[in-house]
């Protein structure tokens, strides 16, 4: 039996089963922001994935995202997925805590004069470690020492729900709202059923 709606106020709409929506907030950062000297924390590095291993990038990036539902490097091909990082203007960096890997960044400088922080976050044990202020700082310092005049990514409600007050402590400010509709990929088969849970599963 197919499903009714109450009638929805002016400006609402009725997004069908099996598809999420995403408020998004965009924000930016103009200028080089002043650095202090770089944290040093004991075990800890981040190092340059140069051509990585595209099972190893896709099991990184679930490891930090799948709560978060982040679908799209599961969702290209291997050839899309390669060209994207394997592209020299793309830059994927690991945090590790020994040999562990517990953290990623990804940076689009493929648009002149821009860096686009694609991907940022931590696995679920490293949250609220004060990781991700030592991540940020060292993107900043990587992201600035390149030719560019605009820092910029997006984060949504989606997300973590203190990442849009970090970037803004970070010094980045909003400049524009988005909304995607997109299939959502637990009912895909991306992500298992349980993930997301702060995300109502509607099928």
């Amino acid at each position: 039996m197919p499903r009714s709606y109450p009638v929805q106020p002016p400006g609402f709409a009725v997004v069908p089963p099996g598809q999420l929506v995403s408020a998004v907030t965009c924000v930016e950062m103009r200028a080089r922001p002043a650095l202090g000297p770089p944290q040093e924390r004991a075990g800890l590095s981040l190092p340059r994935l140069v051509t990585p291993d595209l099972g190893l990038y896709r099991d990184l990036v679930r490891a930090v995202g799948e709560d978060w539902l982040w679908s799209s490097r599961h969702e290209a091909s291997d050839e899309a997925l390669r060209a994207l990082a394997h592209d020299p203007l793309v830059e994927i960096y690991a945090l590790q805590d020994g040999d562990e890997r517990i953290g990623l960044i990804e940076l689009d400088f493929r648009q002149p004069g821009e860096c686009e922080i694609v991907l940022f976050g931590l696995v679920e044990g490293a949250i609220g470690r004060g990781l991700g202020r030592y991540m940020m700082q060292r993107l900043l310092a990587i992201a600035w020492s390149h030719p560019i005049e605009r820092l910029w990514l997006h984060t949504s409600h989606l997300d973590h729900p203190g990442a849009l007050a970090f970037y803004q402590r970070s010094g980045f400010r909003p400049f524009a709202f988005w909304i995607e509709v997109f299939d959502d990929p637990r009912l895909m088969g991306i992500f298992p059923r349980t993930a997301a849970p702060h995300v109502p599963l509607i099928d």
